[in-house]
């Protein structure tokens, strides 16, 4: 274990009762350190709390507030990823000299063996989810933990010297770590997101970058050549660790790179051939891309290219990006619920190969939907609106002379739409552009309706 000693005899407070906190809590409490429970949401009772965990059977729970007297009762708080590091109630806490801790920086102290980290605006999900099959291939005890949907804390008991960990990291999770230390990072790419959590681009980007900050000198961090931000923090961190850098669109002396049709790696003056993208499973330039960085980030390991090469021609997409659903009348329906912001979503469209009726909207997080809507090109017939965004994207599509959309009030009305609308030859595509909030539970939950309401075409 990595854990700091002056962990023991303090007390620690967890923020937040979901998944992350949860599993928090039952691992400190496994490690018999001292720890109470907070949540924000007055709605919710003591026993409420209490009956999500045997662990929290016997700790302090607090509920709406805490107050400033308690403060000093706490060494440290460990925060879920959906609490802003800027509450009032963290800065207080601050003030009173806690230390503050994410999830995945008590995993990483509680844990053993090499971590490799992914994060990046989008991609993170299917480089995670390749990188872990890369790795399984090849070492015995591999975890896939983070942001992917395992929380890093409640698989870190079961981790030995021998484990390695591919771990997806968001930029909420980088905010709170100290000492987090992969073997291998990757940045993937940086685009506007958050922006309603991290204020402007210069936190959102500084956010992402901490996932170098515990590395060493023999440590390696992947980085996407095109994006113009993690080439110039590249060159920054070639002056203190090993950079490895994939592009999509121009050959590299040292890096991956995607030429043609095929995916190259080139180092000390040689290059080898990757594979070639018609021989995968994977759909468009962005998960060439995500092939890139987790061959990267395999290789910078050690993984010969061999096993590499044996996992990429078989991995198929991940639940919710891209995801093929089924067929119905000659119309080919798509799950991209995990495209949650512009960029991504963008993604989802350029993969598809005919005309699309499209659904799109959600929760606001301050995006802008220009290059979005520029992205349509032709190639969406139809623009279903539901959730919180409709109006701002409509807005934006009049401005933009696209004007073939049309509002739902729920998802299943969308999907009603879109089924009357699509004709033999075209594509259904829920890719919202936006987050699931307010209307879901997560952008999983929204996924698994839009397969289910389509498949109930079929009966």
């Amino acid at each position: 274990m990595r854990i700091q000693m002056d962990l023991e005899n303090k007390k620690v407070l967890v923020v937040g009762t979901g998944i992350s906190g949860v599993a928090a809590a039952e691992l400190l409490e496994a490690n018999h350190i001292g720890f109470d429970i907070f949540d924000g949401n007055e709605a919710l009772t003591e026993s409420d709390i209490r009956g999500k965990s045997k662990a929290l059977s016997a700790c302090g729970v607090w509920i709406g507030g805490l107050p400033e007297a308690q403060m000093d009762n706490y060494s440290y708080a460990v925060l879920s990823p959906g609490v802003p590091t800027d509450l009032p109630m963290i800065e207080g806490l601050r003030a009173h000299g806690v230390h503050i801790w994410g999830e995945i920086e008590l995993a990483y102290a509680f844990s053993e063996g090499d971590v490799l980290a992914i994060t990046g605006t989008n991609g993170k999900t299917t480089t995670t989810a390749l990188t872990g099959e890369i790795m399984k291939n090849y070492v015995k005890d591999v975890q896939v933990v983070g942001n992917i949907g395992i929380p890093y804390t409640r698989m870190a008991p079961d981790m030995t010297p021998e484990t390695v960990t591919v771990a997806e990291i968001s930029s909420f999770q980088l905010e709170t770590v100290w000492h987090f230390a992969p073997k291998v990072s990757a940045i993937l790419n940086i685009t506007p997101d958050h922006l309603n959590r991290h204020h402007t681009m210069e936190n959102y980007i500084a956010a992402k970058e901490r996932i170098t900050e515990g590395q060493s000198a023999d440590d390696v961090c992947v980085l996407n050549y095109e994006d113009a931000v993690l080439r110039a923090f590249g060159e920054q961190l070639k002056q203190r660790m090993h950079v490895v850098y994939f592009s999509s669109a121009q050959a590299l002396e040292d890096g991956l790179y995607l030429a043609g049709d095929e995916i190259w790696i080139a180092k000390d003056g040689k290059k080898e051939l990757v594979c070639n993208v018609k021989d995968l499973n994977l759909l468009g330039k962005h998960n060439y891309e995500n092939v890139m960085a987790a061959t990267g980030i395999a290789y910078s390991y050690g993984v010969p290219l061999d096993k590499i090469r044996e996992v990429l021609v078989r991995f198929t997409a991940v639940e919710h990006r891209i995801e093929y659903v089924t067929e119905i009348d000659g119309v080919r329906y798509y799950n991209d619920s995990k495209g949650t912001n512009p960029d991504a979503a963008i993604q989802g469209i350029r993969a598809m190969d005919r005309p699309t009726c499209l659904i799109g909207g959600g929760y606001d997080k301050q995006s802008e939907y220009d290059e979005w809507i520029k992205a349509f090109d032709g190639k969406v017939k139809k623009l279903v609106l539901i959730g919180a965004t409709a109006k701002k994207i409509a807005d934006t599509c009049e401005r933009m002379g696209f004007h073939d959309y049309v509002f739902a009030d729920s998802l299943q009305e969308a999907v009603d739409i879109c089924h009357a609308t699509a004709v033999s030859g075209d594509a259904v595509l829920l890719s919202p552009a936006c987050a699931s909030w307010g209307m879901f539970d997560n952008y999983e939950q929204r996924g698994r309706m839009f397969k289910d309401m389509v498949r109930a075409f079929k009966k």
